[in-house]
Protein backbone atom coordinates (compact mmCIF):
# COMPACT_ATOMS: atom_id res chain seq x y z
CA UNK A 1 0.00 0.00 0.00
CA UNK A 2 1.07 3.81 -0.99
CA UNK A 3 0.04 6.25 1.30
CA UNK A 4 0.19 9.64 -0.76
CA UNK A 5 -0.05 12.49 2.28
CA UNK A 6 1.54 10.00 4.83
CA UNK A 7 2.53 13.05 6.95
CA UNK A 8 -1.27 14.18 7.80
CA UNK A 9 -3.50 13.66 10.65
CA UNK A 10 -5.41 11.38 8.65
CA UNK A 11 -2.67 8.99 7.78
CA UNK A 12 -1.07 9.48 11.08
CA UNK A 13 -4.45 8.92 13.59
CA UNK A 14 -6.46 6.57 11.11
CA UNK A 15 -4.99 4.50 8.48
CA UNK A 16 -1.40 3.15 9.86
CA UNK A 17 -2.77 2.52 13.39
CA UNK A 18 -5.73 0.66 11.14
CA UNK A 19 -2.91 -1.10 9.09
CA UNK A 20 -1.05 -2.14 12.25
CA UNK A 21 -4.30 -3.31 13.99
CA UNK A 22 -5.11 -5.75 10.88
CA UNK A 23 -1.31 -7.23 11.00
CA UNK A 24 -1.99 -7.48 14.82
CA UNK A 25 -5.22 -10.11 14.09
CA UNK A 26 -3.46 -11.57 11.69
CA UNK A 27 -5.36 -10.13 8.48
CA UNK A 28 -2.39 -9.09 6.58
CA UNK A 29 0.18 -11.27 4.66
CA UNK A 30 3.54 -11.62 6.27
CA UNK A 31 5.11 -9.80 3.26
CA UNK A 32 2.82 -7.07 3.32
CA UNK A 33 4.39 -3.54 2.51
CA UNK A 34 3.92 0.21 3.21
CA UNK A 35 5.24 2.71 1.22
CA UNK A 36 4.83 6.53 2.34
CA UNK A 37 4.86 9.70 -0.04
CA UNK A 38 5.59 13.14 1.13
CA UNK A 39 7.33 16.01 0.49
CA UNK A 40 9.75 15.76 3.89
CA UNK A 41 13.22 14.34 3.60
CA UNK A 42 13.06 11.30 5.34
CA UNK A 43 14.83 8.11 5.31
CA UNK A 44 13.33 4.86 5.21
CA UNK A 45 14.34 4.16 9.17
CA UNK A 46 13.10 7.81 10.25
CA UNK A 47 9.79 7.40 8.53
CA UNK A 48 9.62 3.83 10.63
CA UNK A 49 10.08 5.61 13.62
CA UNK A 50 6.72 7.84 12.75
CA UNK A 51 4.49 4.94 11.76
CA UNK A 52 5.69 3.25 15.33
CA UNK A 53 4.93 6.66 17.07
CA UNK A 54 1.71 6.58 15.18
CA UNK A 55 0.64 2.69 15.74
CA UNK A 56 1.77 3.22 19.77
CA UNK A 57 -0.59 6.45 20.15
CA UNK A 58 -3.51 5.28 18.20
CA UNK A 59 -3.81 1.46 17.17
CA UNK A 60 -7.18 -0.47 19.01
CA UNK A 61 -4.86 -3.35 19.73
CA UNK A 62 -2.41 -3.96 22.19
CA UNK A 63 1.50 -3.29 20.43
CA UNK A 64 3.43 -6.42 20.20
CA UNK A 65 6.94 -6.28 19.25
CA UNK A 66 7.04 -9.32 17.23
CA UNK A 67 4.24 -7.77 15.37
CA UNK A 68 5.84 -4.60 14.77
CA UNK A 69 9.27 -6.54 13.99
CA UNK A 70 7.57 -8.32 11.08
CA UNK A 71 5.93 -4.79 9.79
CA UNK A 72 8.22 -2.96 10.01
CA UNK A 73 10.45 -5.16 7.52
CA UNK A 74 8.20 -3.76 4.37
CA UNK A 75 7.88 -0.19 5.10
CA UNK A 76 9.80 2.57 2.83
CA UNK A 77 9.70 6.23 2.21
CA UNK A 78 9.73 8.05 -0.59
CA UNK A 79 10.08 11.62 -0.72
CA UNK A 80 9.02 14.26 -3.51
CA UNK A 81 6.14 16.36 -4.84
CA UNK A 82 2.64 15.46 -5.87
CA UNK A 83 4.36 16.85 -9.54
CA UNK A 84 7.53 15.47 -9.77
CA UNK A 85 7.69 13.27 -12.10
CA UNK A 86 11.00 12.27 -10.87
CA UNK A 87 9.63 11.23 -7.65
CA UNK A 88 7.05 9.23 -9.46
CA UNK A 89 10.13 7.18 -11.08
CA UNK A 90 11.66 6.62 -8.13
CA UNK A 91 8.28 5.51 -6.83
CA UNK A 92 8.35 2.76 -9.59
CA UNK A 93 11.66 1.91 -8.44
CA UNK A 94 10.65 1.17 -5.30
CA UNK A 95 7.74 -0.86 -5.59
CA UNK A 96 9.24 -3.00 -8.61
CA UNK A 97 11.90 -3.61 -5.34
CA UNK A 98 9.34 -4.68 -3.49
CA UNK A 99 7.88 -6.76 -5.61
CA UNK A 100 11.00 -8.74 -6.29
CA UNK A 101 12.39 -8.30 -2.52
CA UNK A 102 9.17 -9.22 -0.48
CA UNK A 103 6.77 -10.88 -3.37
CA UNK A 104 4.33 -8.60 -3.33
CA UNK A 105 3.69 -9.52 -7.06
CA UNK A 106 2.53 -6.38 -8.36
CA UNK A 107 -0.71 -5.73 -6.59
CA UNK A 108 -0.40 -2.54 -5.58
CA UNK A 109 -3.54 0.17 -3.70
CA UNK A 110 -2.66 3.88 -3.67
CA UNK A 111 -4.21 5.53 -1.26
CA UNK A 112 -5.14 9.22 -1.80
CA UNK A 113 -4.77 11.14 1.64
CA UNK A 114 -4.26 14.32 0.36
CA UNK A 115 -6.95 17.20 -1.04
CA UNK A 116 -9.34 16.33 -3.37
CA UNK A 117 -7.38 19.23 -6.21
CA UNK A 118 -4.00 16.95 -5.96
CA UNK A 119 -6.13 13.48 -7.19
CA UNK A 120 -5.78 15.17 -11.18
CA UNK A 121 -2.18 15.12 -10.31
CA UNK A 122 -1.04 12.13 -8.51
CA UNK A 123 -3.66 9.87 -11.44
CA UNK A 124 -1.79 11.48 -14.13
CA UNK A 125 1.72 11.06 -12.44
CA UNK A 126 1.02 7.18 -11.57
CA UNK A 127 -0.28 6.59 -15.26
CA UNK A 128 2.74 8.35 -16.80
CA UNK A 129 5.44 6.19 -14.18
CA UNK A 130 3.58 2.87 -15.88
CA UNK A 131 1.65 2.59 -12.28
CA UNK A 132 -1.55 2.05 -13.34
CA UNK A 133 -0.99 -1.01 -15.33
CA UNK A 134 -1.39 -4.47 -13.87
CA UNK A 135 0.45 -7.93 -15.21
CA UNK A 136 -1.73 -10.68 -15.79
CA UNK A 137 -2.91 -11.83 -12.17
CA UNK A 138 -2.13 -8.13 -10.18
CA UNK A 139 -3.71 -5.54 -9.63
CA UNK A 140 -3.70 -1.85 -8.83
CA UNK A 141 -6.25 -0.16 -7.13
CA UNK A 142 -6.95 3.07 -5.67
CA UNK A 143 -8.69 4.63 -2.84
CA UNK A 144 -9.93 8.31 -2.71
CA UNK A 145 -10.73 10.13 0.54
CA UNK A 146 -13.69 12.24 0.52
CA UNK A 147 -15.01 15.10 -0.12
CA UNK A 148 -15.11 13.67 -3.86
CA UNK A 149 -15.48 17.44 -5.74
CA UNK A 150 -17.29 20.17 -4.05
CA UNK A 151 -20.51 19.86 -6.52
CA UNK A 152 -21.89 17.65 -9.27
CA UNK A 153 -19.84 19.42 -11.87
CA UNK A 154 -16.57 18.89 -10.19
CA UNK A 155 -17.54 15.16 -9.21
CA UNK A 156 -18.09 14.46 -12.89
CA UNK A 157 -14.89 15.77 -13.85
CA UNK A 158 -12.87 13.74 -11.48
CA UNK A 159 -14.53 10.74 -11.99
CA UNK A 160 -13.56 11.15 -15.85
CA UNK A 161 -10.37 11.64 -14.88
CA UNK A 162 -10.29 8.53 -12.44
CA UNK A 163 -12.01 6.52 -14.39
CA UNK A 164 -9.75 6.69 -17.63
CA UNK A 165 -7.19 5.51 -15.49
CA UNK A 166 -8.13 2.72 -13.62
CA UNK A 167 -11.17 0.14 -14.23
CA UNK A 168 -14.66 1.06 -12.00
CA UNK A 169 -14.04 -1.84 -9.82
CA UNK A 170 -10.04 -0.72 -8.90
CA UNK A 171 -11.66 2.56 -7.78
CA UNK A 172 -12.54 2.44 -4.01
CA UNK A 173 -13.98 5.51 -2.92
CA UNK A 174 -13.64 5.02 0.89
CA UNK A 175 -16.59 6.68 3.86
CA UNK A 176 -15.49 5.78 7.00
CA UNK A 177 -19.06 5.71 8.43
CA UNK A 178 -19.87 2.71 6.29
CA UNK A 179 -17.39 0.76 7.85
CA UNK A 180 -18.35 0.95 11.10
CA UNK A 181 -20.61 -1.94 12.88
CA UNK A 182 -23.16 -0.33 13.68
CA UNK A 183 -24.34 1.28 9.61
CA UNK A 184 -23.47 -2.51 8.93
CA UNK A 185 -25.99 -4.11 11.54
CA UNK A 186 -28.81 -1.81 9.69
CA UNK A 187 -29.34 -4.05 7.33
CA UNK A 188 -28.65 -7.06 9.18
CA UNK A 189 -31.52 -5.61 11.65
CA UNK A 190 -33.49 -4.74 8.72
CA UNK A 191 -33.34 -7.75 6.49
CA UNK A 192 -32.06 -11.01 9.20
CA UNK A 193 -35.18 -9.71 11.28
CA UNK A 194 -39.21 -10.60 10.81
CA UNK A 195 -39.26 -7.91 13.48
CA UNK A 196 -38.92 -4.19 12.27
CA UNK A 197 -39.13 -4.79 8.20
CA UNK A 198 -43.38 -5.18 8.40
CA UNK A 199 -43.80 -1.41 9.84
CA UNK A 200 -40.58 -0.43 7.86
CA UNK A 201 -42.67 2.11 5.74
CA UNK A 202 -45.15 5.31 5.74
CA UNK A 203 -47.61 3.05 7.17
CA UNK A 204 -45.86 3.22 10.78
CA UNK A 205 -42.94 5.72 10.40
CA UNK A 206 -43.59 9.35 10.53
CA UNK A 207 -40.57 10.61 10.18
CA UNK A 208 -36.59 9.55 10.18
CA UNK A 209 -34.01 11.63 11.50
CA UNK A 210 -30.36 11.52 11.19
CA UNK A 211 -27.68 13.59 13.20
CA UNK A 212 -24.18 13.66 13.41
CA UNK A 213 -23.35 16.32 16.17
CA UNK A 214 -19.42 17.21 17.07
CA UNK A 215 -18.83 19.14 20.32
CA UNK A 216 -15.42 20.38 19.03
CA UNK A 217 -15.05 23.19 16.78
CA UNK A 218 -12.97 22.82 13.91
CA UNK A 219 -9.13 23.29 15.50
CA UNK A 220 -6.78 23.32 13.07
CA UNK A 221 -8.13 22.54 10.04
CA UNK A 222 -9.47 26.17 8.97
CA UNK A 223 -7.48 25.42 5.80
CA UNK A 224 -9.06 22.66 5.13
CA UNK A 225 -13.05 23.28 6.43
CA UNK A 226 -13.26 26.79 5.10
CA UNK A 227 -15.16 26.96 2.15
CA UNK A 228 -16.48 23.72 2.17
CA UNK A 229 -18.73 23.92 5.46
CA UNK A 230 -20.91 21.32 7.23
CA UNK A 231 -23.11 20.41 4.24
CA UNK A 232 -20.35 19.35 1.87
CA UNK A 233 -18.31 17.90 4.71
CA UNK A 234 -20.75 15.53 5.98
CA UNK A 235 -24.09 15.19 4.55
CA UNK A 236 -23.52 14.74 0.88
CA UNK A 237 -21.89 11.60 1.43
CA UNK A 238 -21.74 10.17 5.41
CA UNK A 239 -25.32 10.96 5.93
CA UNK A 240 -26.75 10.70 2.42
CA UNK A 241 -25.27 7.35 2.12
CA UNK A 242 -26.69 6.38 6.00
CA UNK A 243 -29.99 7.44 4.27
CA UNK A 244 -30.06 5.57 1.83
CA UNK A 245 -29.34 2.63 3.77
CA UNK A 246 -32.26 3.01 6.35
CA UNK A 247 -34.40 3.64 3.07
CA UNK A 248 -33.51 1.09 0.64
CA UNK A 249 -35.04 -2.09 -0.27
CA UNK A 250 -33.92 -5.28 0.39
CA UNK A 251 -31.30 -6.42 -1.82
CA UNK A 252 -31.07 -9.75 -3.64
CA UNK A 253 -27.78 -10.70 -1.90
CA UNK A 254 -25.03 -8.73 -0.32
CA UNK A 255 -22.99 -8.55 -3.21
CA UNK A 256 -21.56 -5.18 -4.41
CA UNK A 257 -23.63 -4.76 -7.56
CA UNK A 258 -27.01 -5.94 -5.66
CA UNK A 259 -26.55 -3.42 -2.90
CA UNK A 260 -25.06 -0.77 -4.83
CA UNK A 261 -28.08 -1.27 -7.12
CA UNK A 262 -30.77 -0.37 -4.20
CA UNK A 263 -28.94 2.54 -3.09
CA UNK A 264 -28.84 3.89 -6.91
CA UNK A 265 -32.87 3.04 -6.74
CA UNK A 266 -33.05 4.46 -4.03
CA UNK A 267 -30.61 7.62 -4.13
CA UNK A 268 -32.86 8.42 -7.47
CA UNK A 269 -36.07 8.89 -5.53
CA UNK A 270 -34.97 11.81 -3.37
CA UNK A 271 -36.25 15.22 -3.89
CA UNK A 272 -36.12 18.13 -1.59
CA UNK A 273 -39.37 20.13 -0.52
CA UNK A 274 -40.47 23.01 -3.03
CA UNK A 275 -39.52 26.10 -0.14
CA UNK A 276 -35.93 25.52 0.65
CA UNK A 277 -36.24 28.23 3.00
CA UNK A 278 -38.54 26.46 5.31
CA UNK A 279 -36.94 22.96 5.13
CA UNK A 280 -33.15 23.87 5.67
CA UNK A 281 -31.74 25.59 7.82
CA UNK A 282 -27.78 26.92 8.01
CA UNK A 283 -25.60 28.55 10.92
CA UNK A 284 -22.14 28.99 12.27
CA UNK A 285 -21.55 28.77 16.33
CA UNK A 286 -20.93 31.50 17.95
CA UNK A 287 -17.69 32.21 20.45
CA UNK A 288 -19.17 31.57 24.29
CA UNK A 289 -19.01 28.77 26.88
CA UNK A 290 -19.11 24.75 26.41
CA UNK A 291 -18.12 22.06 28.98
CA UNK A 292 -17.31 24.58 31.22
CA UNK A 293 -14.80 26.39 28.94
CA UNK A 294 -14.71 29.50 26.95
CA UNK A 295 -14.13 28.54 23.48
CA UNK A 296 -13.91 30.71 20.13
CA UNK A 297 -16.50 31.66 17.79
CA UNK A 298 -15.95 30.30 14.15
CA UNK A 299 -15.00 33.45 12.78
CA UNK A 300 -12.62 34.15 15.41
CA UNK A 301 -10.86 30.70 14.47
CA UNK A 302 -7.20 31.35 13.53
CA UNK A 303 -6.94 31.08 9.63
CA UNK A 304 -10.86 32.38 9.25
CA UNK A 305 -11.76 34.85 7.34
CA UNK A 306 -14.21 38.21 9.06
CA UNK A 307 -16.70 37.63 6.42
CA UNK A 308 -16.91 34.01 5.73
CA UNK A 309 -20.25 32.66 5.22
CA UNK A 310 -18.78 28.88 5.28
CA UNK A 311 -21.82 27.15 7.58
CA UNK A 312 -20.64 24.90 10.74
CA UNK A 313 -24.39 23.64 11.25
CA UNK A 314 -26.34 22.76 7.97
CA UNK A 315 -29.47 20.67 8.47
CA UNK A 316 -32.22 19.41 5.59
CA UNK A 317 -34.89 18.12 4.62
CA UNK A 318 -35.51 14.94 1.71
CA UNK A 319 -38.28 13.18 0.48
CA UNK A 320 -39.04 9.93 -0.99
CA UNK A 321 -40.87 9.59 -4.03
CA UNK A 322 -41.52 6.12 -4.10
CA UNK A 323 -44.66 3.81 -2.48
CA UNK A 324 -42.29 2.70 0.64
CA UNK A 325 -41.65 6.36 1.51
CA UNK A 326 -44.15 8.70 -0.15
CA UNK A 327 -44.96 10.75 2.78
CA UNK A 328 -42.27 10.54 5.55
CA UNK A 329 -40.23 13.47 5.69
CA UNK A 330 -35.98 12.78 6.04
CA UNK A 331 -34.48 14.92 8.32
CA UNK A 332 -30.70 15.24 8.28
CA UNK A 333 -28.46 17.59 10.74
CA UNK A 334 -25.08 18.13 11.43
CA UNK A 335 -22.66 20.42 13.51
CA UNK A 336 -20.08 21.90 15.12
CA UNK A 337 -19.86 22.72 18.53
CA UNK A 338 -23.20 21.15 19.73
CA UNK A 339 -24.52 20.00 22.64
CA UNK A 340 -22.08 16.13 22.47
CA UNK A 341 -20.86 14.24 20.36
CA UNK A 342 -22.97 11.85 18.78
CA UNK A 343 -24.66 10.38 15.63
CA UNK A 344 -27.64 8.43 15.22
CA UNK A 345 -30.17 7.82 13.03
CA UNK A 346 -33.64 7.40 14.52
CA UNK A 347 -36.91 5.73 12.91
CA UNK A 348 -39.52 7.96 14.55
CA UNK A 349 -43.19 6.04 14.43
CA UNK A 350 -46.44 7.08 14.09
CA UNK A 351 -48.58 7.41 17.29
CA UNK A 352 -51.00 4.50 18.33
CA UNK A 353 -54.20 5.53 16.89
CA UNK A 354 -56.33 4.59 20.04
CA UNK A 355 -54.78 5.31 23.60
CA UNK A 356 -57.13 3.75 26.36
CA UNK A 357 -55.14 5.80 29.03
CA UNK A 358 -57.00 8.59 29.24
CA UNK A 359 -57.28 8.62 32.81
CA UNK A 360 -53.93 7.55 34.14
CA UNK A 361 -51.94 9.81 36.09
CA UNK A 362 -49.13 9.87 32.81
CA UNK A 363 -51.59 11.77 30.42
CA UNK A 364 -51.12 9.60 27.50
CA UNK A 365 -50.39 12.36 24.74
CA UNK A 366 -47.19 13.59 26.82
CA UNK A 367 -45.88 10.10 25.86
CA UNK A 368 -43.70 10.58 23.12
CA UNK A 369 -43.67 8.29 20.08
CA UNK A 370 -42.00 5.08 19.72
CA UNK A 371 -38.72 4.81 18.27
CA UNK A 372 -35.87 2.80 16.89
CA UNK A 373 -32.60 4.55 16.93
CA UNK A 374 -29.22 3.08 15.57
CA UNK A 375 -26.32 4.90 17.67
CA UNK A 376 -22.97 4.77 15.21
CA UNK A 377 -20.72 6.74 17.67
CA UNK A 378 -19.62 7.65 20.05
CA UNK A 379 -21.20 4.14 21.86
CA UNK A 380 -22.23 2.06 19.08
CA UNK A 381 -25.39 0.02 19.40
CA UNK A 382 -29.15 0.22 19.36
CA UNK A 383 -32.43 1.47 21.23
CA UNK A 384 -36.17 0.99 21.10
CA UNK A 385 -37.92 3.74 22.85
CA UNK A 386 -41.49 2.37 24.11
CA UNK A 387 -44.28 2.66 27.09
CA UNK A 388 -44.59 0.71 29.82
CA UNK A 389 -46.85 0.29 32.78
CA UNK A 390 -44.42 2.12 35.85
CA UNK A 391 -44.62 -1.14 38.59
CA UNK A 392 -46.70 -1.00 41.67
CA UNK A 393 -49.47 2.11 39.94
CA UNK A 394 -52.53 1.84 39.09
CA UNK A 395 -52.25 2.48 35.31
CA UNK A 396 -49.09 4.45 35.02
CA UNK A 397 -47.80 4.84 31.57
CA UNK A 398 -44.06 5.88 31.37
CA UNK A 399 -41.04 5.80 28.24
CA UNK A 400 -38.87 3.18 28.40
CA UNK A 401 -36.05 1.98 26.53
CA UNK A 402 -34.35 -0.95 25.65
CA UNK A 403 -30.92 -1.18 24.50
CA UNK A 404 -28.56 -3.17 22.66
CA UNK A 405 -24.32 -2.49 23.23
CA UNK A 406 -21.75 -4.17 20.95
CA UNK A 407 -19.54 -4.25 24.00
CA UNK A 408 -22.26 -5.36 26.62
CA UNK A 409 -22.94 -8.21 23.85
CA UNK A 410 -20.10 -9.30 22.47
CA UNK A 411 -16.97 -10.29 23.49
CA UNK A 412 -14.89 -8.85 21.05
CA UNK A 413 -14.62 -5.26 20.55
CA UNK A 414 -15.85 -3.60 17.04
CA UNK A 415 -12.49 -2.74 14.51
CA UNK A 416 -12.34 0.54 13.98
CA UNK A 417 -13.97 1.17 10.49
CA UNK A 418 -10.29 2.01 8.55
CA UNK A 419 -9.64 -1.78 9.55
CA UNK A 420 -12.72 -3.16 7.42
CA UNK A 421 -12.76 -0.37 4.71
CA UNK A 422 -8.86 -1.04 4.33
CA UNK A 423 -9.27 -5.08 4.35
CA UNK A 424 -11.50 -4.78 1.96
CA UNK A 425 -9.91 -3.04 -0.57
CA UNK A 426 -6.82 -5.38 -0.21
CA UNK A 427 -9.74 -7.95 -0.81
CA UNK A 428 -10.71 -6.22 -3.47
CA UNK A 429 -14.39 -6.33 -2.35
CA UNK A 430 -16.37 -3.26 -2.91
CA UNK A 431 -19.92 -3.85 -0.92
CA UNK A 432 -19.04 -0.79 1.36
CA UNK A 433 -17.87 1.94 -0.95
CA UNK A 434 -19.84 4.09 -2.91
CA UNK A 435 -19.50 4.36 -6.82
CA UNK A 436 -19.68 7.42 -9.12
CA UNK A 437 -23.23 7.02 -9.62
CA UNK A 438 -24.08 7.30 -5.78
CA UNK A 439 -21.58 10.22 -5.79
CA UNK A 440 -23.26 12.30 -8.53
CA UNK A 441 -26.76 11.43 -7.08
CA UNK A 442 -25.58 12.85 -3.88
CA UNK A 443 -24.61 16.06 -5.23
CA UNK A 444 -27.83 16.38 -7.57
CA UNK A 445 -29.46 16.35 -4.24
CA UNK A 446 -27.39 19.03 -2.19
CA UNK A 447 -26.53 21.26 -4.96
CA UNK A 448 -29.49 23.18 -5.27
CA UNK A 449 -29.51 23.52 -1.00
CA UNK A 450 -25.78 25.28 -1.35
CA UNK A 451 -27.55 27.56 -4.36
CA UNK A 452 -30.18 28.85 -2.38
CA UNK A 453 -27.83 29.33 0.87
CA UNK A 454 -24.99 31.44 -1.79
CA UNK A 455 -27.98 33.86 -2.28
CA UNK A 456 -29.14 34.32 1.66
CA UNK A 457 -25.55 35.92 2.91
CA UNK A 458 -24.11 35.50 6.21
CA UNK A 459 -25.27 32.03 8.22
CA UNK A 460 -27.17 32.66 11.18
CA UNK A 461 -25.00 32.41 14.62
CA UNK A 462 -25.91 29.76 17.52
CA UNK A 463 -24.62 29.22 21.15
CA UNK A 464 -22.16 26.96 21.54
CA UNK A 465 -23.17 24.02 23.07
CA UNK A 466 -26.75 24.48 21.92
CA UNK A 467 -28.17 22.24 19.03
CA UNK A 468 -27.83 24.59 16.39
CA UNK A 469 -29.84 28.32 15.16
CA UNK A 470 -33.43 28.81 15.86
CA UNK A 471 -33.76 28.33 11.99
CA UNK A 472 -33.57 24.37 12.75
CA UNK A 473 -36.03 24.38 14.86
CA UNK A 474 -38.42 26.63 12.81
CA UNK A 475 -37.92 24.11 10.47
CA UNK A 476 -38.63 21.16 12.39
CA UNK A 477 -41.89 23.65 13.82
CA UNK A 478 -42.93 24.23 10.10
CA UNK A 479 -44.00 20.33 9.96
CA UNK A 480 -45.27 20.24 13.37
CA UNK A 481 -42.43 18.35 14.86
CA UNK A 482 -39.64 19.00 16.34
CA UNK A 483 -36.20 17.67 16.93
CA UNK A 484 -34.89 14.45 19.04
CA UNK A 485 -32.30 15.25 22.16
CA UNK A 486 -29.70 12.65 21.71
Amino acid sequence: MVIFGVTGDLARKKVMPAIYDLANRGLLPPNFALVGFARRDYENQDFAQIVHDAVREHSRTEFREEVWAQLSEGIRYVAGDLGDPKAFQELARVLGELDQNRGTGGNHAYYFSIPPRFFPVVTEQLQAAGLTHSDKGAWNRVIIEKPFGHDLQSAQDLNKIVDSVFPADAVFRIDHYLGKETVQNMLAIRFANNLYEPIWNNNFVDSIQITMAEDIGIGSRAGYYDGIGAARDVIQNHLIQLLALVAMEEPTGFSAAAVRAEKEKVLSSMVLPPDLSKHTARGQYAAGWQAGVEVKGYLQEDGIPADSTTETFAAIRVDIENRRWAGVPFYVRTGKRLGRRVTEVAVILKRAPHLPFQSSHTVAKELGSNAIVFRIQPDEGMTVRFAAKVPGTRREIRNVNMDFQYGESFTQSSPEAYERLILDVLLGEPPLFPQHTEVELSWKILDPVLAHWAEQGQPEQYASGGWGPPSAYQMMANDGRSWRRP
